[in-house]
């Protein structure tokens, strides 16, 4: 269980310059109390009440009459107005509610709609640094609402503003990593799937316990206990609400590291390209990768700029590493697959158990290994008698996900679901066409990959160099380079 804060210490501050957001971190008085700032004040520097409200100064009458005028703002309008664009307005509603419904031993002064250091303190440190329970408390004081019991409706739509608040504010802060552009406004189609991704782990009380299905599921009552047990098996929330309030209020000494949540975007230089993703399926696929993975995506392939090639698509992504497969069929659905190991060109299954499949729209989701059988993965090309093509779970002809070498085609077959990874139909129609397709290396380049990628495919492949020899040719290069050294 989190210590918790004394009343009186200061544990929050503002990077400089100091923002107004921040006014409720740097107010002097004991009791949490956000300044005002009249018009034609700089707001980088807020206005101390206490000096205002002191008589027998020069402007005195001008600051009574700042201080009327502010007066009629309500605490949360005060505290919307020192957030600024930060944050959208309906989280810091949010926000303030959920400190306003702290259990305080000392009051607030300046009326019963303030909010107390002591309140201020314990929110933070209880969602922030608190148990499941604490964390669980409060946030079930920030989706409260007057109108009677908290519903899967109302946490729906704390879920859907959470999630806007994150891509929000990391968009304010200029922290993307390069998911910018035309994607960097994500669409309310991709907050609508995170979000029921997230309400999807929800379990209600009761005999069965049954999970959150959809629409059905929405006026169900959600009690402190569902709340709880949610928040546990949902790390995001408690990661995206820590996000919010570290970024939105620039606490220093922030122990979010975003470079896990968003991974750096590495595209080559000269090349304008627009990616099927935005940043919300980025930060939950990162979200189910290594660690060592998480940190920076590299593009490999798009038809974008490389063409609708088949070959260029083996060429472009064998020997890699690990790697993610994204496309988006012509009905609007976005899917694909994880690939723990690097593509090589055979007429063999290849990978582990590691590997996954994807749906991404119109619902988010992962399917992982079922045991069943090990075709996590296949890739061949200019055989005639296997499969030519892409493929990831299921068997020949009949894959959880296949991209033909005519390419531009594929298929996901699923009755009812894929045997290896107990996926159902991805695409909107069992065999589908489609324009766009991306695969992203993940994390940095191994050496192995680049050693691989330098040599000659005569080093390579000891068949191709016992034909060339057949036929009488000679090899130029014999004696001319060093062969590079296999690793041990």
């Amino acid at each position: 269980m989190a210590s918790r804060p004394s009343a009186s210490s200061r544990t929050l501050c503002c990077s400089p310059p100091p923002q107004p957001a921040l006014a409720w971190a740097l107010a002097a008085e004991v009791h949490f109390h956000i300044p005002l700032i009249p018009p034609g004040c700089d707001d980088s520097e807020p206005v101390n009440n206490r000096e205002l409200q002191r008589p027998g100064k020069m402007g005195n009458a001008k600051s009574l009459s700042s201080q009327k005028m502010g007066s009629k703002f309500l605490p949360e309008e005060q505290a919307e107005s020192h957030v600024k664009e930060a944050l959208p307005p309906v989280m810091v509603t949010r926000l303030y509610k959920g400190m306003w419904r702290v259990k305080a031993i000392h009051k607030a002064q300046g009326g019963k709609r303030n909010v107390s250091r002591e309140q201020f303190t314990v929110f933070l440190s209880h969602l922030l640094k608190g148990s499941f329970e604490e964390k669980g408390r409060m946030v079930m004081k920030m989706i409260l609402t007057a109108e009677g019991p908290v519903t899967a409706r109302d946490v729906q739509k704390f879920t859907e503003e959470l999630v806007t608040s994150v891509v929000h504010v990391l968009t304010h802060r200029h922290e993307l990593r390069g998911w910018t552009g035309r994607k960097s406004t994500v669409s309310p189609i991709s907050v609508h799937a995170m979000a029921a991704q997230l309400l999807s782990e929800m379990k209600f009380q009761g005999k069965y316990g049954h999970k959150f299905r959809g629409p059905q599921c929405l006026d169900q009552v959600c009690d402190q206990a569902v709340i709880e047990d949610w928040v546990f098996h949902v790390p995001h929330v408690g990661l995206f609400l820590s996000v919010v309030i570290h970024r939105g209020l620039c606490l220093l000494n922030s122990s979010v590291d975003l470079s896990t949540l968003v991974p750096e975007r590495h595209v080559d230089k000269g090349q304008p390209f627009e990616s099927i993703l935005d940043v919300l399926p980025v930060i939950y696929l990162n979200s189910h990768l290594a660690t060592d993975q998480q940190h920076r995506w590299r593009l490999l392939f798009s038809t974008q700029l490389h063409g609708q090639s088949f070959s260029q698509l083996c060429s472009r992504i064998t020997h890699q590493g690990p790697c993610l497969v994204v496309l988006e069929d012509r009905d609007g659905y976005v899917f694909g697959g994880f690939a723990s190991r690097s593509w090589e060109v055979k007429p063999q299954f290849q990978g582990d158990n590691k590997c996954f499949l994807f749906s991404i729209t119109p619902s988010m989701a992962t399917y992982t290994y079922t045991g069943y059988n090990d075709h996590f993965m296949y890739l061949n090309h200019g055989q005639q008698t296997m499969p030519n093509g892409l493929g990831m779970g299921g068997q020949h002809h009949y894959f959880g996900l296949w991209v033909a070498a005519d390419f531009g085609k594929g298929h996901s077959k699923a009755k009812p679901t894929c045997t290896t990874y107990n996926s159902p139909q991805l695409s909107a129609q069992e065999d589908f066409q489609f324009d766009k397709m991306e695969v992203w290396g993940l994390g940095d380049v191994l050496e192995t990959c680049l050693v691989k990628n330098k040599k000659s495919i005569l080093d390579s492949d000891p068949a191709a160099q016992s034909l060339l020899e057949i036929s009488g040719r000679t090899r130029h290069s014999e004696g001319l380079r060093e062969v590079p050294e296999e690793d041990d």
